[in-house]
């Protein structure tokens, strides 16, 4: 057998054995579309998950204190508290919510993603802790040029 073919091979069945024997997605936009059409996070995340009390200082947030283009802001996630769901919102378009990401378990999370932001306002990050608890971060993101067609 050829080296290359007998390493592909083993790297695939590595890669089985690490996979989950089931992989499922919640679909938000079915289970909770109210979320869907609030146009300010707090009105996304009560549809989201009810009347909440966040803690903050739990999640860490990376974001640009001025973001050049608003078609393409980074925003960081990350926290040591293990979470089943972590949610993105954001007030600078007509829909508030951004995404919803469901980690399992006993999740620890590190996302980065991108974001379009029309105009400056705030970010928000509610996370659903594995003991119930909710945490929250913050954060004011200016925007010089706006990202959805303005």
């Amino acid at each position: 057998m050829e080296r290359r073919k007998f390493l592909s091979l083993g790297a695939v069945a590595a890669a089985a054995t690490v996979l989950p024997s089931s992989v499922s997605a919640t679909d938000f936009r079915a289970t909770a579309p109210a979320t869907w059409d609030a146009a300010g996070s707090a009105e996304a995340v009560k549809a989201l998950f009810g009347d909440i009390k966040p803690i903050e200082g739990k999640i860490k947030m990376k974001a640009p204190k001025l973001a050049e283009n608003g078609g393409a802001v980074p925003i960081g996630m990350k926290s040591k508290v293990e979470v089943t769901t972590v949610a993105l919102f954001q007030d600078a378009n007509p829909r508030s919510a951004v995404a919803v990401f469901e980690l399992g378990k006993g999740g620890v999370f590190d996302i980065k993603t991108k974001i379009k932001m029309r105009k400056t306002a705030n970010v928000t990050i509610i996370a659903k802790g594995t003991d119930g608890k909710f945490y929250s971060q913050v954060q004011k993101v200016e925007v010089s040029i706006g990202g959805c067609g303005g």
